[in-house]
């Protein structure tokens, strides 16, 4: 089970296994690199030991508490103060992390084994219970390894997928597999055989508990964001970032210079010649180039076609293991590129989430006169893929194991989950970014964690430190979402005033961007947003045809869906363009995908 995870852990391997307890894991070596570090990790009794996958980043502050309280340390690892946290404070001990992580944690007294997942979901965690047996770990391989969990389809999952381009609730593709939720831990005692899960956090939107002015707040999440950079920069091999045109990443390069000169800084740029003329917008290497050259950074770039597109479908479909959230070959293909430079990469992921960075998506929350209006706009824009009019038609295969799945109920599920006191548009707007946040953003933290740690590099995220996302929760709607004209301070108005004669004309996240502005220089704060996407729309047109050419092409496809159904829903003109290329990606990687599944 472990070595299957070798690419995520190339620096060595640990194995303990008693009676009936088996713990395995594969280090990826980041704070201290000696032997010290080595896991699986005991504490000086045996009483508690640790496999631990991540990184939190006030380890040291934590390891001076614990020290008054006299505790020792043997090495200078965030996995020794985890642990010893944990030996301190029990399940408290996870409230006081700033970090990433995922780890179990087994009590050879009382018998229990607890895992924890990291607040937001950066790094994953999946585990499955077969009969008394629990088997856990980073990546579905390791759980399929053990040849105690089978390979059947979940078929559930897959019109989730189908509904949303992604998987909403804990579920997986493999019926037997879950992902722990993010915020969450799982308890399972080996004497009792008892399971049971605690959340410990959730994000929580609520403006009314905001303390900053306008220019208090732009103050405040500067110094914020200045400290989650600086913090992440903790390791003690080569760290670089991601560096596209844009705001985000451009801050996180410039704030990370001021501590690493020649800080290495990667862009990954697409052939545009083979594509639509109007997706060349896709391609920033000119201003990455520009800010790289300003900043004076080791800057280096890929170019991706439509061969690299082709050459690599499989490949990151493997990695994923499952598909999530739009295209993501681009993301492997510049973290293989950055990895043979550095071990750790800082991106600037999270920022568009936390602060209303994709104003199109708030249309339902700002225009809503009440909240079944808000539910039902809403769930037609995540509604991404397939109409559930289409479904019972396109799945007639497996339509009646399959026709009780009410995907609405699972949207409103997670909805349901949002605690806050405020009403009206700005109620369903921070509703609109706790849904963003649990779905949307926790599909991106998946794909970005299995494809760079496909090359054993790791990706760390400045925007999501605890500090930065306690602000963001508490940012006024007013400071996020506003015209352009509102934005660049040219006239004062109310938000949902503005928003009722100008809908379409909305900037997000706007006092991130003033911030961005700040901290880079120059005058591209108030640009429209642009996200990391391949200009893919031609290159994926071919391998659809052919899928879509007969029955044979088809393959695996036949056995969950109707080849003529989507011929109808692909050819149909009402289908919307930006649909038509999220339905192409995902009928190329879902072929891919299912050939693994008992269908």
């Amino acid at each position: 089970m472990t070595r299957t995870l070798t690419h995520r852990g190339p620096d060595g391997e640990g194995i303990f296994v008693s009676d009936r307890v088996g713990l395995g894991h594969r280090r990826l070596a980041i704070i201290d690199l000696s032997d010290a570090g080595l896991q699986p990790m005991s504490t000086a009794d045996n009483r508690y030991k640790i496999v631990y996958n991540g990184e939190v980043y006030n380890h040291k502050e934590i390891q001076r508490e614990l020290e008054l309280l006299g505790h020792r340390f043997e090495s200078r690892t965030d996995t020794e103060v985890v642990l010893k946290s944990w030996v301190q404070w029990g399940i408290r001990s996870v409230e006081r992390f700033n970090g990433m992580f995922a780890f179990a944690v087994w009590d050879n007294v009382t018998r229990e084994l607890s895992m924890v997942r990291d607040r937001y979901g950066i790094k994953p965690l999946y585990y499955a219970l077969v009969g008394d047996a629990l088997v856990f770990g980073s990546e579905q391989r390791a759980l399929l390894e053990s040849r105690i969990i089978g390979r059947r389809l979940d078929r559930l999952a897959l019109v989730e997928y189908l509904t949303f381009q992604n998987i909403l609730s804990d579920r997986t593709f493999n019926s037997e597999i879950r992902i722990l939720p993010p915020g969450h831990i799982l308890h399972a005692n080996c004497q009792t055989k008892r399971f049971h899960l605690t959340r410990y956090w959730d994000f929580a939107f609520e403006e009314s508990a905001s303390e900053y002015g306008a220019q208090e707040a732009e103050e405040e999440l500067e110094r914020r964001i200045r400290l989650a950079v600086k913090r992440q920069l903790q390791a003690d091999v080569d760290i670089g970032t991601y560096l596209s045109g844009g705001l985000d990443s451009g801050t996180l390069a410039t704030i990370a210079t001021t501590d690493i000169p020649r800080l290495r800084t990667f862009t990954c740029g697409f052939d545009t010649v083979s594509s639509l003329d109007s997706e060349a917008k896709f391609d920033e290497r000119i201003a990455a180039r520009s800010l790289a050259k300003r900043l004076g950074t080791a800057h280096s770039e890929i170019i991706v076609g439509e061969a690299d597109f082709g050459t690599n479908a499989g490949i990151v479909a493997s990695q994923l293991e499952e598909p999530r959230v739009g295209q993501s070959y681009p993301n492997y293909l510049v973290a293989r590129h950055a990895s043979d430079f550095v071990k750790v990469v800082l991106s600037g992921t999270g920022g568009d989430e936390l602060f209303a960075g994709y104003p199109w998506r708030y249309a339902a929350a700002l225009k809503a006169a009440d909240t079944r209006a808000f539910r039902r706009g809403y769930f037609e824009y995540w509604n991404r893929l397939l109409p559930s009019t289409n479904l019972s038609s396109l799945l007639a295969p497996i339509w009646n194991s399959v026709k009780d799945f009410d995907a609405r109920q699972v949207f409103h599920s997670i909805l349901d989950q949002h605690n806050s006191s405020e009403s009206g548009n700005t109620r369903f707007l921070n509703d609109s970014l706790y849904f963003e946040t649990k779905t949307f953003l926790h599909g991106l933290l998946v794909v970005e964690d299995k494809l760079s740690m496909a090359h054993g590099l790791e990706t760390r995220l400045p925007f999501l430190d605890n500090d930065v996302v306690e602000f963001a929760m508490r940012c006024p709607t007013s400071e996020k979402l506003q015209s352009p004209a509102i934005a660049a301070g040219q006239k004062s108005q109310e938000l949902v005033a503005a928003v009722s004669r100008q809908q379409s004309g909305l900037l997000g996240k706007v006092v991130l961007r003033k911030v961005c502005a700040r901290i880079i220089g120059g005058s591209d704060a108030f640009r429209t947003k642009q996200g990391f996407a391949a200009p893919d729309s031609r290159w994926l047109a071919e391998p659809l045809r052919q899928i879509l050419s007969d029955d044979r092409s088809f393959g695996v496809l036949g056995s969950v869906m109707s080849r003529q159904e989507l011929i109808r829903f692909v050819k149909d003109p009402h289908t919307p363009t930006s649909h038509r290329r999220l339905i192409a990606w995902s009928i190329v990687n879902l072929r891919q995908v299912l050939n693994d599944y008992e269908l």
